[in-house]
């Protein structure tokens, strides 16, 4: 053998994972220049590149003649430009034409209020124009077309056809980013490793991974083009939903918790504590609830109401049902105020009652928590109400049987986590007022069961709720709420924040505290309550705004959750549109709690549209389950619950809202593999080692599933 054959069978082969680690500007057509711009987007390899996923597509595959043109009809034609021209309209509008020569006629693309497109497009630029034209004067015309713009190289075949849109950046156009991710399909797609097994994919009728790649840049059709993006997504959300799947059937599997059986007796004992009767949805959360407790696997349950829909008093007779069994329970509230809410319920509740409880938040005096610590730990204390000073380490339960955690979204996965994983875990229940949208429930939520209250108690009204934009409307607005409060009501003033910017800033609670006390509210008893104030400042205010001593209260979001005060029935929120649509709709939850009218009034002066849009979903529907399916399109699914400050959408590609069909398929297909075993089998092997490299970290999950 000579030296070169020697030398050549020493040079190691790359894998095709290697080379997919290419670094992106040794991918043809890209370069160095481009390799930096494509940093902004993330793309730092080739297969960065070929999972840049489009974010929609421009049909141009029906390209005609002009004769052949049908009016209505979605189709392109494609020609030269002759000539471009922009002429103002008045009011500041204005109109752009561009004219193109298609083989000797003429077709003008027109648009409104767009004046930069003059300057996109060049004089013998070869464009294509596509959209449903209409014939005008003899004279074909799309109006905002989608356009194309053809190289000169470019065979108008391909670059006509089904066209995906991408995510750009500055420095790179879309035709750029066509032909980059179609040089990186066409030499790195079929190097793709594909872990979901042949016999899966052949049920479910899926395309291979490298398949749906070539179908999703380069698509002969949009039919194909929907079928490549349809197995991308679907592989993100089944990933993570079998993640979800393998961390219930663990639990299910490995945890331990005392079985509670809610006898006839207890039931009636508990019932006859309050002097309501429970509504369809309260009685069918309970029993939810109940069937739960009956088993030695820990329950998992989210318990989701609107506002005012008494998800509350469910958690009483869960709680009170685990103490009648002879355990313990607690409820973790992620503030002191909410957490004294539930004390002051539970407290007025079992005042004839032998239940031992106990309050435990930050601001307790030394001995008087090392009492209830004591308490605790021996069992004596039954019943425990707190924020997250109940999961630090120096409370030791000593027969904790159940678990409510209030507010679940403030709270993280792990703090959720920290009641389960013990020799024997608790049942746990989590709570929300905030109704959450289908997608985040199969996500965020994915590993609970879920339990819904939607109806509202018998002779609760709904709240008037209405925009005021303008000075002689706020004018009217405070002499209604000056003669509200002169019939013995009070009021809620809300500001998005505590310090103003400017002397006139009514965004800032302690600035329009000030001006209302000289102004509108003169006269009147106004307090004034924010969370830089200390508890004890707080605990004031809010006590005597409780008693009926305190006309309004100008305050910041402190007052969102927990505040339950039946005679306050007027709530103005200050620039309204600084507000998420759910965050509105619990404020205004806080008002319209007793048996007089309530009235929201949302001030503001925007013209943003996506806020003006929040502001009138909130006008017309007083149901929190549409309005969340509202939020989550309008704001998008990372904003919701503020989940993408706390990295708990860890998807790829997918959007929950965008993509809920999918989620829901995604979701039965990974029940289906995990509970019946399927997913143990080796041809699932290396898809389960994805899931969990993936999710293990995150979901609390171990390497082995």
């Amino acid at each position: 053998m000579s030296d070169a054959q020697t030398a050549n069978t020493n040079v190691r082969q790359e894998s095709p994972a290697e080379r997919l680690q290419t670094p992106v500007q040794f991918v043809r057509g890209v370069g160095p220049q481009r390799a930096e711009l494509l940093k902004n987007l993330g793309i730092l390899t080739a297969r960065d590149l070929l999972f840049h996923i489009p974010t929609g597509i421009n049909d141009f595959s029906d390209v005609r003649t002009v004769p052949k043109l049908e009016a209505d009809v979605e189709q392109s034609v494609h020609g030269f430009v002759v000539d471009r021209d922009v002429r103002q309209l008045g009011g500041g509008r204005s109109l752009v034409g561009i004219l193109i020569d298609c083989d000797g006629h003429y077709v003008r693309g027109l648009w409104f209020n767009q004046p930069w497109v003059f300057k996109k497009y060049r004089d013998n630029e070869h464009l294509v124009f596509s959209g449903k034209p209409q014939k005008k004067a003899g004279r074909w015309e799309f109006n905002g077309p989608r356009v194309a713009i053809l190289a000169p190289d470019d065979d108008l075949e391909a670059a006509a056809g089904v066209l995906p849109r991408y995510p750009l950046t500055d420095g790179i156009k879309l035709d750029a980013m066509q032909r980059m991710t179609r040089s990186a399909v066409e030499n790195y797609a079929d190097l793709v490793d594909d872990c979901v097994p042949e016999s899966f994919r052949t049920t479910h009728r899926l395309p291979n991974l490298s398949t749906a790649l070539r179908w999703l840049h380069t698509p002969d059709s949009v039919k194909q083009w929907q079928d490549g993006r349809y197995r991308i997504l679907l592989d993100d959300l089944l990933e993570f939903q079998l993640g979800l799947a393998l961390r219930r059937r663990i639990w299910n599997r490995t945890l331990k918790a005392r079985p509670i059986e809610v006898s006839a007796k207890v039931d009636a004992r508990i019932r006859r504590l309050f002097e309501f009767r429970f509504t369809a949805g309260q009685d069918q959360s309970i029993r939810d609830i109940t069937k739960d407790l009956q088993h030695s696997a820990p329950m998992h349950r989210l318990l989701q109401a609107d506002v005012g829909a008494g998800k509350t008093a469910v958690a009483v007779y869960a709680m009170l049902s685990a103490i009648a069994a002879g355990y313990q329970a607690v409820l973790m509230a992620p503030t002191e105020v909410l957490a004294t809410q539930h004390w002051e319920t539970f407290d007025e509740l079992l005042a004839e009652s032998r239940v031992q409880r106990g309050l435990l938040i930050g601001g307790l005096p030394t001995a008087k928590r090392r009492e209830l610590l004591a308490g605790i730990s021996s069992g004596t204390t039954q019943l425990v109400i707190g924020t997250q000073a109940v999961i630090q380490d120096s409370v030791k339960f000593h027969n904790l049987a159940l678990a409510v955690i209030d507010e679940q979204h403030r709270f993280g996965v792990r703090q959720r986590a920290s009641f389960t994983g013990k020799e024997v875990s608790p049942h746990v229940l989590v709570m929300t007022a905030t109704p959450i949208p289908r997608s985040l429930c199969l996500t965020q939520f994915g590993d609970l069961d879920v339990s819904v209250i939607r109806d509202l108690p018998p002779g609760r009204q709904k709240v008037v709720t209405a925009k005021i934009m303008e000075i002689a409307e706020q004018a009217k607005m405070w002499h209604f709420v000056r003669q509200q409060i002169a019939k013995g009501r009070q009021a809620y003033v809300v500001c998005p924040r505590v310090e103003g910017q400017s002397e006139d800033d009514d965004a800032a609670a302690e600035t329009v505290f000030t001006q209302l006390l000289r102004t509108e509210l003169s006269g009147l008893r106004v307090e004034l309550l924010h969370g830089r104030m200390d508890r004890e400042r707080r605990h004031d205010v809010m006590d005597r705004f409780r008693n009926h001593e305190v006309d309004v209260l100008v305050s910041t979001t402190v007052i969102e959750v927990g505040v339950n005060v039946p005679n306050a029935t007027i709530m103005l929120i200050q620039q309204a549109d600084r507000f998420g649509l759910a965050q509105l709709h619990q404020l205004r939850g806080r008002i319209c709690r007793g048996s007089f009218q309530g009235y929201c009034f949302l001030l503001s002066t925007t013209d943003a549209v996506e806020a003006l849009e929040r502001l009138a979903a909130l006008e017309k529907s007083s149901d929190g389950f549409e309005l969340a399916e509202i939020d989550a399109e309008l704001r998008g699914p990372g904003d919701i619950l503020g989940l993408r400050q706390s990295g708990a959408m860890p998807l790829r590609h997918a959007d929950p809202v965008r993509d809920l069909s999918i989620l829901q398929v995604a979701r039965r297909m990974a029940q289906d593999l995990v509970d019946d075993g399927r997913f143990d089998l080796p041809e699932f092997g290396e898809l389960k080692t994805v899931v969990l490299k993936r999710f293990a970290n995150l979901l609390d999950l171990p390497q082995t599933g």
